[in-house]
């Protein structure tokens, strides 16, 4: 396993494996023995660098979420698992009662929810403080200032590490953070925001986003990492939900776009080159790239997060990286 540092306050940063290892799934559709199992089998590979919510997975039995996290919690006592162990959690998206979505009837962020919620969060997953917690999405019903007020609160107190954002326009992340360094408060220093080798259209609207995507990584969000070296990206479904590989699982509709076949046949390019499978390459161009991006596989088999481990390894040369990168 590989290793790089999150967040920049040296009394706070701390060390995870270059491959984070996703939990939406595990307590719900992925059943306690097979998500320990990839737990443990991640674990033994080095991983360090766990991520769930506290609304996952509601969708699954129409309620609020909090499977993944209890599981996790059970996960933890049952193997002694202690702060070696980087958990990382979101708040803000969670429905307010059974049977609604984050789309109309979310938590939200203002100060009581962000306390409310974390502490129902750490005793999910059996901790005294969170790693890593997340605001999961926008609300901009409430001021930003008592967003950023509030979760700073939960750090002052020592209940809550590092601080991350999700899901946000790029202009609402610099005001939360410039809001909070002018206050001498810690800000946002993890960003994490749906990214991949293939580049989806923005302009699509959804039930969340109106206006387009604000879940995926676009120019802004890339010279905001590259302006901001304090910041982290951690990339969510980098392979697509298997799209790249299955073809039972075709690419989502804002991937279907003039510029998504000649990347395709430049990665299955690299992909024959090095012997590597096409997940492998997507995943190492992330990992040893020039930007500080970790990717966040799911696994529903040891076998799935076994494919993906192998990519922490594969190097890739500067003239595949090249080809890569200028495809479009």
């Amino acid at each position: 396993m590989k290793y790089r540092t999150i967040g920049s306050a040296p009394d706070n940063r701390r060390e995870v494996s270059v491959l984070a290892l996703g939990a939406m799934l595990f307590g719900s559709r992925t059943d306690e023995k097979t998500s320990f199992a990839v737990l443990d089998r991640y674990v033994e590979a080095g991983g360090t660098f766990i991520d769930t919510s506290d609304n996952y997975a509601f969708w699954e039995d129409g309620g609020q979420g909090g499977q993944s996290e209890e599981l996790l919690g059970r996960w933890r006592r049952s193997r002694g698992i202690g702060d070696e162990i980087v958990i990382a959690t979101k708040l803000g998206a969670r429905p307010l009662a059974p049977g609604t979505s984050y789309v109309d009837n979310p938590e939200g962020l203002s100060a009581k929810v962000i306390r409310e919620s974390a502490e129902r969060s750490r005793e999910r997953l059996g901790v005294d403080r969170l790693d890593l917690l997340y605001a999961h999405i926008d609300d901009p019903t409430v001021p930003q200032r008592e967003t950023v007020e509030g979760f700073a609160e939960l750090v002052a107190e020592g209940t809550v590490g590092l601080l991350g954002v999700s899901n946000q326009a790029a202009w609402r992340v610099e005001r939360a953070r410039a809001l909070a360094a002018a206050a001498g408060l810690p800000g946002y220093e993890v960003l994490q925001y749906e990214h991949s080798y293939l580049r989806p259209r923005t302009d699509m609207p959804s039930g969340l986003f109106p206006d387009g995507s604000l879940g995926a990584v676009g120019p802004d969000l890339l010279s905001y990492l590259r302006a901001e070296p304090g910041l982290t990206l951690v990339a969510y479904s980098p392979l697509l939900k298997g799209a790249y590989v299955r073809e039972d699982r075709p690419l989502p509709p804002d991937y279907d776009h003039p510029g998504t076949p000649s990347r395709l046949a430049v990665l299955r390019e690299v992909a024959r080159e090095t012997g590597a499978s096409v997940n492998q390459v997507v995943l190492a161009r992330q990992i040893g790239g020039d930007l500080p991006v970790i990717p966040l596989v799911g696994a529903s088999s040891v076998a799935q997060l076994d494919e993906s481990l192998a990519a922490v390894d594969l190097e890739l040369t500067p003239e595949q990286r090249t080809r890569l990168d200028e495809a479009h």
